[in-house]
């Protein structure tokens, strides 16, 4: 079976470790060392050595790495207008084991698209990788939501624009469709959204706390699938946009845990995503029952870890392929990475041969499937 559009049969979530000479340079350049412009120097040579590597492990299509980026989602957050990213004492999930920098979003005006950096990023990337595919990914539109008014719903204070919060839906509505109308005409063809907001769905431990702030995650869910399919209705036939869903990646550790059973007929069965990376690297992740719900879209597998070096038996994970093949037909199966190397620029506990050693076996694997 021959795979000629994305997701492909072996495909990455996107991030991957940060090169020492990249951290250096943003050290400096934190540091008041080294100028911008000399940070994006650095930064485009970082680049341009990743894509190098990426096409000589044989991706059909290749990422920046999020090199540019501090975490995976608040430098996107915080370059659209009137959001704004201040510090806060600690996060509002709680990681089994080490703990990122805390952090939250306010809203300071009406939020929009406006003329967003990670445009220039793209270009640039498009221009390292001359007429190589390449993916993008930004952050869900459930977590410029999320972030603020259900994590940190305690110290949450609308705007007088968002006090019907139907408005604040409806703009990021618009952000969003904005967004992907001005990658699509960037060059973009293949953009994920990265959410974490239904893996603390899948959790029974979050939802209860959630519910006894009064927050039915049921219907917030419903919310973020109407938003996401009002945002999707844009997408131009030519444009494949997917959605990976995460229970949290921060040097190697996690925060949420639970099966998608909660989630499954608003996620799977509602949302008009032409398809999911799912994690299915643990058994945190559940049985592959709920995947029942999916209906044309493609699902990629995440069934080979980043968080940890060793490497995953091939036969085993043909195997739990074959029993996902139960609930999905295998041409619409693929096979990843269950989420990326990197989400913060810190990275996951593993060396980048090791890193690169996990993508040519997600390669390898998904070749004994895919024929």
């Amino acid at each position: 079976m021959t795979i000629t559009n994305p997701p492909y049969a072996y495909d990455i979530v996107g991030s991957f470790l940060r090169p020492a000479e990249l951290k250096k340079a943003r050290a400096d350049y934190e540091a008041g060392s080294i100028t911008k412009a000399e940070l994006t120097a650095a930064e485009d040579a970082a680049i341009t050595d990743l894509v190098a590597k990426e096409k000589k492990v044989g991706l059909a299509a290749v990422t920046d790495g999020e090199f540019r980026r501090t975490m995976w989602h608040l430098d996107f957050l915080e370059g659209l207008e009137n959001v704004e990213h201040v510090d806060a004492d600690t996060w509002s999930v709680e990681f089994k084991g080490p703990k990122p920098k805390g952090a939250q979003l306010v809203f300071r005006g009406k939020i929009g698209f406006g003329q967003h950096p990670f445009l220039d990023h793209f270009k640039a990337l498009q221009d390292i990788a001359g007429d190589y595919p390449c993916k993008l990914t930004i952050p869900s539109p459930s977590m410029l939501h999320l972030i603020p008014c259900v994590r940190g719903k305690e110290n949450y204070r609308p705007l007088e624009r968002y006090q019907d919060e139907q408005a604040l839906f409806d703009d990021i509505v618009a952000t969003y469709q904005d967004a992907v109308t001005s990658f699509y005409e960037a060059g973009c063809r293949y953009l994920q959204f990265d959410d974490t907001s239904w893996g603390e769905f899948c959790d029974p431990e979050k939802r209860a706390a959630y519910a006894e702030q009064g927050i039915d995650v049921d219907e917030v869910g419903r919310n973020y699938v109407d938003v996401i399919n009002r945002i999707l209705a844009v997408k131009p036939a030519d444009m494949t946009i997917t959605t990976h869903i995460c229970r949290g990646n921060f040097r190697s550790t996690w925060f949420s845990s639970g099966g998608y059973e909660p989630v499954a007929e608003t996620l799977f069965g509602g949302a008009n995503y032409d398809g999911f990376f799912l994690e299915y690297d643990s058994d945190r992740s559940g049985d592959f029952a709920p995947l029942a719900h999916i209906k044309n879209q493609v699902v990629v597998l995440g069934l080979i870890t980043s968080k940890f070096p060793e490497l995953e038996d091939e036969d085993e994970v043909i195997a739990r392929i074959n029993e996902a093949a139960q609930y999905v037909p295998l041409e619409q199966l693929r096979l990843s990475t269950q989420c990326g190397f990197s989400s913060t620029e810190e990275g996951n506990v593993l060396t980048e041969d090791e890193q690169w050693a996990k993508v040519a076996l997600v390669k390898r694997i998904a070749e004994r499937v895919w024929r």
